[in-house]
């Protein structure tokens, strides 16, 4: 399968702040770094200085700046550092390499191996999102690996919390377990489980309760339970936004109950990313998924390599390629590709790179994935895109006959005024969508001519923009048209 190309994924969300800040910060510190020629160790110190003042304001925890800048100091001013050809290029290397070794260093998923059926525990505080992510991380265990999962809920205290996995099970078409008045946690544990064995699920995932801060009434019921099925992963879901605060909560359930793993949620609104690179140093447990926004599918892999590359601005293209191979239409984008390569790209075709495009979620989650990027976005957020500009477009696109968005050459004036009318939008927002067709169009016909470089124009390398500019036919102050 050809790929889409991403000069077809407009830029509709600039949403993309998980480490924003601490990103913009570290960039400004190694573009230094790297326009040197030779390096001094005063040079590097002075650095590790203003990186140890990004993490702290990141809301890394204290213990864990002081180490990682000791190991990285230690590492940077060696002779092989300071003697090489690209010393700033080197220091880069090595805080992405202990970032990632603060971040656990390779990617540890959800363990199932082990018999029928597998318990998981889920624990967290009350709002961390947990009963969500327990919903998400069965319909990904379901779909992906095939697994027959029940969900149970052990939540007695919080009103609607077992008719809200219910729906939620309903929603992801996972198993939940019938819901008995009045049972006690453990009680709905043990018939749980026993549901599981005896009706032959792969995986049984339990979501207790949580509370508003922790207390002994708390550890006491999530203890009793562990201890009665004796659970293979032991989930803890913490609230990235809650920062230091999630990093203390999650100290003290690995202290007392024993995590096996972390699963951080709302990693797409926290700026500041300081729980995500501190949880692991705190705890030694490794931070297993992140939850990227509210959809049910809008969970990822926590992969400490990519994650640290998105901090220093590398980008994050295997994750970016993986994303869209599991989300957009194969069947589609191959048809779409050959029409591309026959020269061929009609209306329809732009709004099916529309449609996908929010199948993605997105260019907020897909900005940070792209090398480069954090150089240019305060531009990019100057042009004040949102999601009401790509569905404004199809509702223009959707408004023209079948003949109009085959031939869009026959939509004359009175025609555009028909289309405007329909899509409830002035008849300006009609003759920027048709440009910009329009200038996609000609670059396909370009690339069948081999007058550009195939796959490299396809990505938008060299060329940097989107042909027409960014939806709505504008482009971000600092950027020059063809």
């Amino acid at each position: 399968m050809r790929p889409l190309g991403l000069k077809a994924f407009w830029f509709r969300d600039l949403r993309f702040v998980m480490f924003d800040a601490l990103t913009e910060r570290l960039g400004k510190v190694f573009d230094r770094l790297r326009g040197r020629g030779a390096l001094s160790e005063a040079d590097v110190t002075e650095a590790m200085r203003e990186v140890r003042v990004a993490l702290l304001e990141a809301d890394v925890a204290l213990p864990v700046v002081k180490d990682f800048i000791a190991k990285v100091q230690e590492k940077a001013v060696g002779a092989e550092v300071l003697r090489s050809v690209t010393p700033g290029q080197q220091v880069v290397k090595i805080v992405h390499d202990e970032l990632a070794a603060m971040l656990g260093s390779e990617a540890q998923g959800i363990d199932l191996n082990a018999p029928a059926p597998v318990v998981i525990l889920m624990v967290g505080l009350q709002g961390s999102g947990k009963t969500t992510s327990t919903a998400k991380i069965a319909r990904r265990i379901q779909m992906q690996q095939k697994k027959r999962v029940l969900m149970a809920s052990l939540d007695t205290r919080r009103p609607a919390a077992m008719d809200q996995l219910k729906v939620l099970g309903e929603q992801t078409q996972v198993e939940t377990l019938p819901i008995i008045a009045n049972q006690m946690p453990g009680d709905i544990a043990r018939r749980a489980v026993t549901a599981g064995r005896l009706s032959g699920y792969d995986v049984v995932m339990l979501d207790t309760a949580g509370r508003l801060a922790i207390d002994e009434a708390l550890m006491a019921e999530i203890i009793a339970i562990r201890d009665l099925v004796k659970p293979h992963e032991t989930l803890l879901v913490a609230d990235a936004l809650t920062g230091q605060d999630a990093v203390n909560t999650a100290k003290t359930f690995h202290e007392r109950v024993g995590i096996t793993g972390i699963v951080l949620t709302r990693l797409d609104g926290d700026g500041r990313g300081g729980a995500a690179l501190s949880m692991r140093a705190v705890t030694g447990a490794p931070i297993k998924l992140a939850g990227t926004g509210e959809k049910l599918d809008a969970l990822e892999d926590f992969h400490p390599q990519r994650i640290a590359g998105r901090i220093l601005g590398m980008g994050d293209v295997v994750s970016l390629v993986e994303k869209a191979a599991a989300t957009l239409d194969a069947d589609k984008a191959e048809a779409m590709a050959k029409r591309m390569q026959a020269g061929t790209f009609t209306l329809d075709d732009l709004a099916e790179q529309l449609r996908q495009m929010r199948k993605l979620g997105g260019m907020g989650g897909i900005l940070g994935m792209i090398p480069g990027i954090a150089k240019v976005k305060n531009q990019l957020a100057e042009a004040n895109l949102d999601d009401k500009v790509i569905k404004r477009q199809e509702a223009i696109i959707s408004s023209m006959t079948r003949a109009e968005r085959t031939k869009p050459d026959i939509i004359n004036g009175s025609r555009r005024k028909r289309i405007a009318r329909g899509s409830g939008v002035d008849v300006s927002e009609v003759n920027k969508i048709l440009k910009m067709h329009r200038q996609m169009a000609d670059m396909m016909k370009e690339m069948k001519k081999g007058k550009r470089g195939g796959l490299a124009s396809l990505f938008g390398i060299g060329g940097g923009m989107p042909p027409g500019g960014f939806p709505g036919g504008g482009l971000p102050p600092g950027f020059g048209r063809k």
